[in-house]
């Protein structure tokens, strides 16, 4: 009697997994941005209602919006900017908003799928013109990534695979383990491709985008010799990232 219930409860599990597996392969899908293909179970609508509906909350996390019409007007610009220069920005379906938060401690900035793209004042403060075209170029390559849209895919294909792991041999907890490992990796990657998307962006846009370099400097001295700064906890060591930045660069000026 057992050993039947063990067996059930195996063929269970490995139907779940089997779902997990076909539901992801039914998702893929090539980016047309960056050529790669992804895992993606939502649409560019569905992206732009949850970065909407995600957007006051985040804003109000890091002390809400910076009161001066001027700094946001300057964000904006500059934001616009780059978006228009580039058809694949200004043809795509994303909404892009640029938002700068009052945080004077944080240095960060980060973007919500469909385009709600943010940026602290503390970070905002350090940088000249082409250095912010550079921050915000990365953060508008994340949308066009579809990054978020995509570790949102991942995550679902993990919970039901630990699901049937768990249901079938007990194994849920080694899977969550090799979920979070994964999830952290691609994140990085994600990083290293929004690093791209923004020189490209730069680029079109008439800005120099070694600029882009010296945003990783600034962030590398933010941290100090003690210190980690809020935007090292989602992203690679600048110093890891200045190399490809200028192998993109050279990439795209031959």
């Amino acid at each position: 009697m057992r050993g039947n219930r063990f067996k059930i409860r195996l063929l269970i599990g490995l139907a779940i997994v089997g779902f997990a597996f076909f539901k992801k392969c039914a998702n893929r899908q090539t980016n047309p941005y960056t050529n790669r293909v992804q895992t993606i179970n939502m649409t560019p609508e569905q992206e732009i209602k949850l970065g909407f509906a995600n957007r006051d909350a985040m804003a109000q996390q890091h002390d809400g919006l910076y009161p001066d019409a001027g700094a946001q007007a300057h964000v904006d610009m500059i934001g616009e900017k780059l978006v228009r220069a580039n058809t694949m920005a200004a043809e795509s379906p994303y909404r892009f908003e640029f938002h700068l938060l009052a945080d004077r401690r944080a240095i960060n900035a980060f973007a919500l799928p469909g385009g709600q793209i943010f940026i602290t004042y503390a970070l905002y403060s350090k940088l000249n013109d082409a250095q912010l075209a550079g921050v915000l170029g990365h953060e508008i390559g994340h949308v066009l990534g579809r990054h978020s849209a995509e570790r949102i895919a991942e995550t679902d294909f993990w919970q039901t695979l630990s699901t049937g792991a768990s249901v079938g041999a007990d194994m849920g907890g080694m899977v969550g383990g090799i979920a979070q490992n994964t999830l952290l990796k691609n994140g990085r990657e994600d990083e290293l491709e929004s690093d791209e998307l923004g020189v490209v962006l730069m680029m079109y846009a008439g800005y120099e985008p070694e600029a882009m370099i010296e945003v990783m400097k600034i962030l590398k001295a933010a941290a100090g010799p003690n210190r980690t700064p809020e935007f090292q906890s989602t992203h690679p060591d600048p110093e890891n990232r200045i190399e490809k930045i200028k192998e993109t660069i050279a990439k795209y000026r031959n």
